[in-house]
C-alpha cells in the first residue's frame, strides 16, 4: 500500500481524524507510514474504516509505531493469546463451559489514560473491533491539550511544576489489583508512579494535561484536601463536551490513540450483546517531559 491512495479527513470534534485508502493487512510503505504518523502526532485519535485483519497483521502495523508491550496476565494465569503474548484480547464472551474469553466485560469505564501508574506507561494503544454491539460501548477521546489551554492563566501558572501521584492500586473500572491494600489511610499513602501534572510533547513542545485518572490521585506535596480541591476542579473542567469526541463502534474499526496526551473512557453495554476487541499497546521509549524537564 503506498501514499498515492491516503487520504486524512478531520474529525469535526476535538480531535480524530479518519483515514481513507488504507488497507492494512498488506504492508505499509514508508512514504505511507510517514503520512499516517504525521496524522496520528496532528490528529491524537486515527480510525481506519472496513479493515479485515488477522492477529499478524494487527501486530504488523502496530510495530510500525515502536515495540509492543506485551498484554497482562489474565485470570486463567497466561495472555489471552498465548500465541501473541502483545495482543490483549477486550471482551465480554464467555465460552459455553462458562470461562472468559477477554477482559473488562460489559461495564463502564471511567476516564483515565493507560498505566500512567507506572513509570514507563505506553505512548498509545489500538484496538481492532471483530464484534461490537448494537448500542453501547461508545469510547470517547478526551483532547488534553485543548483542555490545558482553555485554563484560566491562573490555574496554568499554579500546575505548571506540580506533580500528581497515580494510583496503582485500581484499573480503570475501579477493581482492586492483586497485591493491593483495600483501604489507605488517605490518597497520599496510596502508592503509584509520580508524574508532572502537565505533560510536554517530545516534538511540538505542546503542553498537555496529564491526569491518569481521578480515583485515589494525589497532587505531591500538598495538604490532602487542597490536592483533592485542585484535582475536583481539573476533571471538572476537562470532561466538558467540547474537549471530547466519542467513536460509536462498526465491525472492522481500527482506532490509534495516543495515550500520553489524551484520556478515553467506555460506555456501559447490554451484558447479553456481544462485544470482542483486540488490543495492542505501544510502548515508550521517551521520558514524560513537564515544563521543568
Amino acid at each position: 500500500m503506498n501514499a498515492t491512495t491516503i487520504r486524512i479527513e478531520p474529525i469535526g470534534a476535538a480531535l480524530g481524524a479518519d483515514v481513507h485508502g488504507v488497507d492494512l493487512s498488506v504492508p505499509v510503505s514508508d512514504d505511507a507510514f510517514a503520512i499516517i504518523a504525521g496524522a496520528w502526532r496532528d490528529h491524537l485519535v486515527l480510525r481506519f474504516r472496513g479493515q479485515q485483519l488477522s492477529d499478524e497483521n494487527l501486530l504488523a502495523f502496530s510495530r510500525r509505531f515502536g515495540p509492543l508491550d506485551k498484554a497482562p496476565i489474565n485470570p486463567y494465569g497466561t495472555t489471552w493469546v498465548p500465541e501473541n503474548p502483545e495482543i490483549n484480547v477486550i471482551s465480554n464472551i464467555t465460552t459455553p463451559e462458562g470461562q472468559r474469553t477477554g477482559g473488562l466485560g460489559d461495564g463502564e469505564a471511567e476516564w483515565h489514560a493507560d498505566m500512567t501508574y507506572t513509570d514507563a506507561p505506553p505512548k498509545g494503544c489500538m484496538l481492532y473491533a471483530l464484534e461490537v454491539p448494537l448500542s453501547g460501548g461508545d469510547t470517547g477521546f478526551d483532547n488534553m491539550f485543548a483542555a490545558y489551554e482553555a485554563l484560566p492563566a491562573a490555574t496554568r501558572e499554579r500546575i505548571a511544576t506540580l506533580s500528581c501521584k497515580h494510583d496503582a492500586s485500581r484499573n480503570s473500572v475501579g477493581q482492586l489489583r492483586k497485591g493491593f491494600e483495600e483501604n489507605y489511610k488517605d490518597v497520599s499513602e496510596v502508592p503509584g508512579a509520580v508524574h508532572p501534572l502537565v505533560r510536554v510533547h517530545p516534538e511540538t513542545g505542546g503542553k498537555a494535561l496529564y491526569l491518569g485518572r481521578r480515583r485515589n490521585a494525589y497532587v505531591m506535596g500538598l495538604a490532602v484536601e487542597e490536592s483533592e480541591a485542585l484535582l475536583d476542579e481539573l476533571w471538572a473542567h476537562i470532561t466538558k463536551p467540547e474537549f471530547n469526541w466519542h467513536q460509536q463502534w462498526q465491525v472492522g474499526d481500527l482506532i490509534l490513540w495516543d495515550n500520553r496526551f489524551l484520556l478515553h473512557r467506555r460506555d456501559a453495554f447490554d451484558p447479553k450483546a456481544r462485544r470482542h476487541m483486540r488490543r495492542t499497546q505501544i510502548g515508550e521509549t521517551e521520558p514524560v517531559l513537564g515544563i521543568q524537564s
